[in-house]
């Protein structure tokens, strides 16, 4: 929870990505050796800040005589105290947050070590997390955030705000940054829980400042629109063990309204904007079609094809795809989302992509053939790395199979 901030934190310091994950890492080794015995601190964080910090001083003055700056920065910072670090975490980390995304999304690495790098950092999502996100070998993204660390180093990327056109020339990385940020906490590649809501919480912020500091930018405002209305949703997302509750079951009455004003309010500056609606702008529209659909049977759907319709060519991929044909089912029959579905099974990509075969699933549910239905969910809960997910898919094929045992009694 505080992987991120600390290291932000440090870079500020220390000026090299590297170095500053592996003092953040030394200062939690040192709490795994100390809090048994001394009990952890009433505000860790602190804590682990001051720790690395001093790991970081001692590491400069060992250094002193390679790069005397080093010490100047070092005699300047002040170490975080106890008293201090709810304001510490509220103002200065939390704009350090925004520099540490546009550092790592600087133009001296490639699209793809920037996004695998700043996730790495700011989510800490392991390298295999990344990589099925990404749908790519884990060695691969490894490779990537190797190479990216040591050219932010050998080529001293500043630790700073860009302006101007610098500005915008990495700003479509940082939002597709911020976006799978926000993804990773609305639905957690692995662990035991299913929602991160914290990792929402904090890409939904970062959003918000980038729409004050770019506000005629549309795709800001459309991304800032599609988190506001997804994390509306979040507290029913889960039931109060922690299970997952689908789209289709949760109880609308408990959205937070709040949260739909201000994406809607979001979304319509995206709009008078006056420029094609962009991916992220889409998909918030998608968004506010359920937002605004009082019931679950009220939603329209035969609009929410039409918007992933063009989607696919704003932004096409198989995942897109798979999107639309959830829409198309939806809005005409299981039967023409299957076809799209049976269609994107020889897509490489997906071979390992867990939600393809739980939608073909629930397509298959839907259309009484419960035994194929039983496979494919059976299938789903062997690729996924959550075990919420995992126990939600096996309940869903436990269910086949009682349906289908019920048709010879």
């Amino acid at each position: 929870m505080e992987s991120a901030k600390l290291i932000a934190g440090l870079i500020r310091m220390v000026r090299d990505v590297g170095l500053a994950e592996d003092l953040v890492q030394d200062a939690l080794v040192i709490a795994l050796e100390r809090w048994p015995e001394s009990g952890i601190p009433e505000n860790p964080g602190a804590w682990l800040m001051t720790t690395a910090k001093r790991r970081a001083i001692d590491n400069i003055r060992r250094t002193k005589l390679r790069d005397q700056k080093y010490v100047e920065i070092a005699h300047s910072m002040d170490l975080f105290t106890e008293e201090d670090i709810d304001q510490v975490l509220d103002g200065e980390i939390g704009d350090d947050l925004l520099r540490l995304i546009f550092m790592t999304c600087h133009p001296v690495l490639s699209q793809d070590a920037r996004v695998a790098l700043t996730l790495r950092l700011l989510c800490g999502l392991t390298t295999d997390e990344i990589a099925r996100s990404f749908l790519v070998a884990e060695s691969t993204i490894a490779q990537r955030i190797v190479r990216a660390k040591k050219t932010l180093k050998t080529e001293k990327v500043p630790f700073e705000m860009p302006d101007g056109e610098e500005l915008k020339d990495r700003l479509s990385t940082v939002l597709e940054v911020i976006y799978l940020m926000f993804n990773e906490g609305y639905s957690a590649t692995s662990g035991n829980q299913w929602i991160r809501p914290l990792l929402c919480q904090e890409a939904l912020r970062l959003g918000r400042i980038l729409a004050e500091i770019t506000p005629l930018e549309s795709e800001v405002h459309g991304l800032v629109a599609l988190m506001e209305i997804q994390s509306s949703r979040l507290k029913t997302r889960v039931d109060s063990k922690g299970e997952p509750v689908l789209l289709m079951d949760q109880n609308r009455a408990q959205w937070d309204q709040l949260l739909i004003r201000r994406g809607l309010a979001a979304l319509d500056r995206s709009r008078k904007l006056g420029r094609p609606l962009g991916p992220y702008s889409l998909q918030a529209a998608i968004s506010a079609c359920h937002a605004q659909a009082p019931t679950a049977v009220e939603t329209d759907w035969p609009r929410i094809a039409a918007l992933y319709e063009a989607l696919s060519r704003v932004a096409p991929s198989p995942i897109v795809e798979l999107n639309r044909a959830v829409a198309i089912s939806m809005a005409f029959g299981p039967s023409f989302g299957l076809q799209i579905i049976d269609n994107l099974n020889a897509e490489p990509s997906l071979k390992d992509y867990h939600l393809l075969p739980s939608v073909r699933g629930d397509l298959l549910v839907k259309l009484g053939r419960y035994a194929e239905a039983r496979t494919e969910f059976e299938r789903a809960a062997s690729m996924t790395r959550n075990e919420r997910e995992r126990a939600l898919l096996l309940n869903r094929a436990a269910d086949c199979m009682s349906r289908t045992s019920d048709k010879y009694f």
